[in-house]
């Protein structure tokens, strides 16, 4: 487990931002990190435009995701509380901004969190939803090939660590940081093979935070199409110099994902 330091999950209660310890659960309480915090500032984030991510996802227990398939959200498992039927979850897409009258709402009908999911590495789950939603969905990576390079990020989560959750869709660009690097702020809590992070480990400044778990990290592919690589996890604090944000590493996982989707029946 990550007890060397106090690792923060990215996921948030619903009306509050939750900083937690890496056995966080949606919607459990627990004391703010006693670190040092950078000073408010939006976490790098723009606006993103109505329709640039028509895959986003917002879910109500304070998660992001991606559309996988019309009917299938990607989020990250500690996102979600086990296996199952699950109607409790409300899916929100098609819009950037959350109070638009245009913002389609689905109910979720069951979950699959990750096989072996132990709140170290394999923190991917999947949602499905009572009906599919007419939106493009966002294909994932299977083999290491955009494993590198400059990602976007995107959510609704906290523009800077600490804050309140955003109205508004924001996005923002990360360079890659390799495993060893990384190793280098995290130690053993990385799980090299199973995470990637991202940011600018010199600087901070730019980051996903509460809110952003479960959200696709992506780029580019050859062809020029959105791929998903990535999807948050959680990072020490949000945009702190030395300390990226660590992703589950969507190309470990693609024959699992795919596998779990076919089970899901959508």
């Amino acid at each position: 487990m990550r007890n060397h330091l106090k690792a923060l999950q990215r996921c948030a209660a619903v009306g509050a931002v939750a900083l937690a310890a890496v056995s966080l659960q949606p919607g459990t309480a627990q004391a703010q990190d006693p670190g040092p915090h950078p000073a408010p500032s939006v976490v790098g984030g723009t606006p993103a435009a109505q329709g640039e991510f028509p895959w986003m996802v917002r879910l109500s227990m304070g998660c992001g995701g991606a559309l996988y398939t019309p009917q299938i959200v990607l989020t990250a498992a500690h996102c979600v509380d086990g296996s199952g039927p699950n109607t409790s979850i409300t899916a929100t897409t098609g819009v950037v901004d959350l109070d638009s009258s245009q913002a389609v709402k689905v109910n979720s009908t069951q979950v699959l969190q990750a096989p072996g999911y132990n709140g170290k590495g394999k923190d991917w789950a999947l949602i499905k939803l009572a009906k599919p939603i007419d939106q493009p969905t966002l294909k994932i990576a299977d083999t290491t090939a955009y494993n590198d390079g400059t990602f976007t990020i995107a959510g609704w989560g906290a523009a800077a660590e600490g804050g309140g959750q955003q109205r508004y869709l924001l996005k923002a660009t990360v360079p890659f940081v390799d495993d060893q690097t990384c190793q280098g702020a995290y130690g053993d809590s990385l799980t090299p093979g199973e995470e990637i992070c991202a940011g600018f480990l010199d600087t901070g400044g730019v980051d996903t935070c509460q809110g952003d778990s479960g959200g696709p990290m992506f780029r580019k592919d050859d062809s020029g199409a959105w791929i998903q690589v990535g999807i948050v996890s959680w990072g020490q604090g949000c945009a702190r110099p030395g300390y990226p944000g660590v992703y589950t590493e969507v190309s470990t996982f693609a024959a699992d994902i795919r596998a779990a989707a076919a089970s899901l029946g959508g």
